[in-house]
């Protein structure tokens, strides 16, 4: 009974948050579905948990943050495409010069070293803590703020470069 009334009407939310931590509608889907799974089978021990919707987002993000820990070695750090659309451009030369600049800094992190490219990701894109992104790329705290110093650094010098040459 539990799971009806207090699990099901979250379960939209849950999704939001591991859309919103591993980018990814699949994966997102796979994560909420691991956690109505594990919830499902906890069954008549829900009721010992003290405050369930807390914990239905603490689970869910652990599960997410698991995937990413797993996953971002393996695939091509992208923006998001939610990105790709200026959010204040009305104008067709204005959605056109906010696509340029998107594909740009796409290009830019692409040619990161791999380091330098999942930190940028993780912590400008994906928003997690340092901590997170250390515990996430199994690097130390100093070596997270250096990559992540060193890329917004290339990325920083390649805009004002484009800029100033009115590209």
């Amino acid at each position: 009974m539990e799971f009806r009334e207090q699990i099901w009407p979250i379960k939209d939310r849950l999704y939001r948050l591991a859309l919103r931590l591993v980018n990814d509608r699949a994966e997102a889907e796979d994560v909420v579905q691991e956690v109505m799974i594990k919830l499902w089978r906890q069954g008549q021990d829900l009721h010992l948990v003290q405050n369930l919707e807390a914990w239905c987002f603490r689970l869910t993000r652990n599960l997410a943050l698991d995937k990413l820990k797993g996953g971002y070695q393996k695939r091509r750090v992208a923006l998001p495409e939610s990105l790709r659309e200026s959010p204040s451009a009305q104008r067709p030369d204005q959605q056109l010069e906010w696509q340029d600049t998107y594909e740009h800094i796409q290009q830019i992190i692409s040619g990161l070293p791999e380091q330098h490219r999942l930190v940028v990701h993780l912590r400008d894109i994906e928003g997690l803590s340092y901590q997170e992104i250390a515990d996430a790329l199994d690097m130390s705290m100093p070596q997270v703020k250096t990559n992540l110093f060193r890329a917004r650094q290339v990325l920083r010098e390649s805009l004002l470069k484009r800029s100033a040459h009115g590209c």
